[in-house]
């Protein structure tokens, strides 16, 4: 039986990383069709980009159940979890369950070929067949963040416990002495700072975003003509 005591389990980036990644792509979606918020929608793809490169690093640097080799798991792993919730004594993972780590696994290869995808596509490399691959690569981005909240909603369920509220406040149920020692604050507010200095200085911050490449040929088009009727 499972000691139900309160161990600090998600350190403060982590929690920072997973909550802008959701806002990020959230936003990233929502204008990808509008020509209006291009620039918004360039920004957060850069965004997630950046978060998503924070995570490999902190994958391997980071605290105990941050570490990619701490959610490792196999298929084998992956069905017993999955049968288990279904029988009278669920199995329980300090950090994340086998199924959950899949979603997360699945979740970060997506951003990463989404965003690259995106950035080849706004540099019009590739052509009509990138930008195909890349609306792919988001919607089916979307599909597993539904599958991922299906997941939290029933382990939260099978569980009775609350993961959403793990992943705001950093604790879960285990044992005495299975919890991480160090939150990391100045690490997690370093990455959140970051970011929001990002967003309030624009996308002129970044190269190239603040003119479509069609614009700039448009432009280099223009000022070509002019130069030789000016001659």
């Amino acid at each position: 039986m499972i000691d139900k005591s309160r161990v600090l389990v998600w350190d403060v980036p982590t929690r920072v990383f997973h909550w802008l990644l959701a806002l990020s792509f959230t936003g990233a979606f929502l204008t990808a069709e509008s020509e209006r918020y291009r620039d918004v929608h360039v920004l957060l793809g850069y965004t997630v980009l950046g978060l998503v490169a924070f995570r490999l690093l902190w994958g391997l640097f980071g605290t105990r159940y941050a570490r990619f080799w701490s959610f490792a798991y196999g298929p084998k792993s992956v069905l017993s979890y999955v049968k288990s919730l279904f029988s009278r004594s669920p199995q329980h993972y300090v950090g994340h369950n086998p199924a959950g780590s899949w979603a997360i696994y699945g979740l970060i290869a997506l951003s990463l070929l989404a965003g690259a995808t995106g950035y080849a596509t706004y540099n019009e490399l590739g052509g009509r067949g990138m930008e195909d691959v890349h609306e792919a690569l988001a919607n089916s981005l979307l599909v597993l963040v539904f599958v991922h909240i299906a997941g939290v909603v029933l382990s939260s369920a099978f569980h009775r416990e609350n993961l959403v509220r793990s992943m705001l406040n950093g604790y879960k149920s285990g044992k005495s002495g299975e919890g991480i020692r160090y939150r990391h604050r100045l690490i997690g507010t370093a990455l959140l700072a970051g970011v929001v200095a990002l967003w309030i200085a624009g996308p002129d911050t970044l190269p190239g975003v603040s003119a479509s490449p069609g614009q700039a040929a448009a432009a280099v088009k223009y000022h070509s003509a002019g130069s030789r009727h000016d001659d």
